[in-house]
């Protein structure tokens, strides 16, 4: 039976191998001259059969000591080669049949780290600190290092805040990373850099475009990077002609990031709290005047906050605790709500604070003086005479400067020219008694004075007959 062996000893499982040499050894056990030979399994399958293991050691350890390189990568081969013992009288070895396999079907790798990203394979790393450098480079994109280090160290800053004062209180991803020893093709292992780098860029995944307005297939192509053909070739329904509406789902491809940095922070700011305002009346004032009581200051409110950022953008803010620390004091604006009647008593109030006429109704220098002339007062504050409605105030071409017209709407209109400044305005009712102006000079004037005319039913009356 044992010189059948090498006919078909490489079609054997390592089991019939076995088998084999148990019934060698049991057919032939009183024989001492018995030899261990070992037939050689590459990845479980019979190659040959050497007289020694150390033929098919040597041969593999020279073959990785001819790939090891200047990068200290740790060789080895991709296959897994295993050994059967059989003892037997006569050795069917032939070294040489193994070696010539083992040197057109042996193939060398790197011993590496798989850097996993959920289910994904996301790099081949040399050892397993350069990927762990990748994902502490990805991480030190939106946090420092030293934060990194402090939170590794369980020695993040934990003393109170102060008003404008942050602290990072945690950064994790987004997505459980795990490592996995692998056997890879050399050119597959990646630097730090080119780990990094990928992680950056993220993957492809298809996606839903929902069209806007505006839109149409080239613009929505160069978004994703697609060029028109692959665009038609996601949306099969679609040729260059098509007209897409808004609203419509096209698909297409986009880089999605294999995972996120998701960082924690705390922080402490001081908030405005603005001032509100109050509205109070008063009877002694005249509806549709107004004054500020009190102006207002606005508080402050200390609060603290929780924010969530993914990759950079914050994603979540939460106020964890507020502190009032300077109420704010509202402005109180005091409104009028006295009403004035529009019409006038017909007993008319001097139109100044004391004073004297100094020229009266009547011929004057050639020509006809149509009021009274007021001067010497106590001080400039020019009044209505009585009840009525402001018909025009402002400035006078006719030589008159600034001048208000008041009518007392019961037949009664009274001119007053001259003034230096104007306190009301054109539709505005004043009562009799109110302050409408400044005395001055402006128009055709010899100096500070008050022009006073009166009219009656449209006609002129000589205002000394009304005091």
């Amino acid at each position: 039976m044992l010189g059948n062996v090498k006919g078909y000893v490489k079609h054997l499982t390592v089991a019939s191998v076995v088998a084999l040499g148990l019934t060698s050894q049991i057919a032939f056990a009183d024989d001492t001259e018995l030899t261990n030979v070992y037939h050689v399994y590459v990845d479980n399958e019979h190659v040959g059969i050497v007289d020694q293991k150390q033929v098919v050691e040597k041969y593999i350890t020279d073959t990785i000591s001819h790939h090891q390189g200047e990068n200290n990568y740790t060789y080895t081969i991709n296959e897994k080669v295993s050994y059967v013992t059989e003892q037997v009288f006569s050795s069917k070895a032939d070294n040489q049949e193994v070696l010539d396999y083992l040197e057109e079907e042996i193939t060398i790798g790197v011993e590496a780290q798989a850097l996993k990203i959920g289910d994904k394979v996301v790099g081949y790393f040399s050892e397993q600190e350069k990927a762990n450098q990748v994902i502490q480079s990805y991480k030190e994109k939106y946090v420092s290092s030293d934060i990194l280090e402090k939170l590794d160290n369980d020695s993040a800053e934990t003393e109170p805040l102060s008003a404008g004062d942050s602290n990072i209180i945690d950064v994790s991803l987004t997505k459980e990373v795990t490592f996995e020893k692998s056997k890879v093709a050399e050119d597959k292992i990646l630097t730090v850099e080119e780990g990094l780098t990928l992680l950056e860029k993220g993957t492809l995944e298809n996606k839903k475009h929902i069209v806007n307005a505006g839109e149409v297939l080239g613009s929505i192509g160069s978004k994703y990077d697609l060029s028109i053909d692959k665009l038609l070739e996601l949306n099969p329904n679609l040729n260059a002609d098509s007209v897409i509406q808004i609203g419509d789902e096209l698909n297409v491809t986009a880089f999605e990031p294999y995972v996120e940095v998701k960082v924690v922070e705390e922080k402490l700011e001081e908030d405005k709290i603005a001032f509100e305002t109050e509205i109070e009346e008063s009877e002694d004032m005249y509806k549709g005047e107004e004054e500020v009581k009190h102006e207002g200051k606005n508080g402050t409110v200390e609060t603290h906050y929780r924010i969530e950022k993914i990759n950079g953008k914050s994603v979540e803010m939460e106020i964890l605790a507020e502190n009032i620390t300077k109420e704010p004091t509202n402005k109180v604006i005091v409104k009028g709500t006295k009403v004035v009647s529009s019409r006038g008593s017909g007993s008319f109030q001097w139109p100044a604070v004391g004073g004297t006429i100094t020229s009266h109704v009547g011929e004057r220098w050639g020509s006809y003086h149509k009021g009274l002339d007021i001067a010497g007062v106590s001080n400039r504050s020019i009044l209505a005479a009585d009840n009525g409605t402001v018909t025009s105030a402002g400035w006078d071409s006719g030589g008159y400067g600034n001048k208000v017209v008041i009518n007392h709407n019961n037949g009664y209109r009274t001119v007053y020219a001259h003034l230096a400044s104007i306190d009301v305005s054109s539709g505005q009712v004043v009562e009799a008694g109110q302050k409408i102006g400044v005395m001055g000079t402006t128009g055709f004037s010899t100096g500070i004075h008050l022009h006073f005319e009166v009219y009656k039913d449209g006609s002129l009356v000589n205002p000394a007959t009304l005091y």
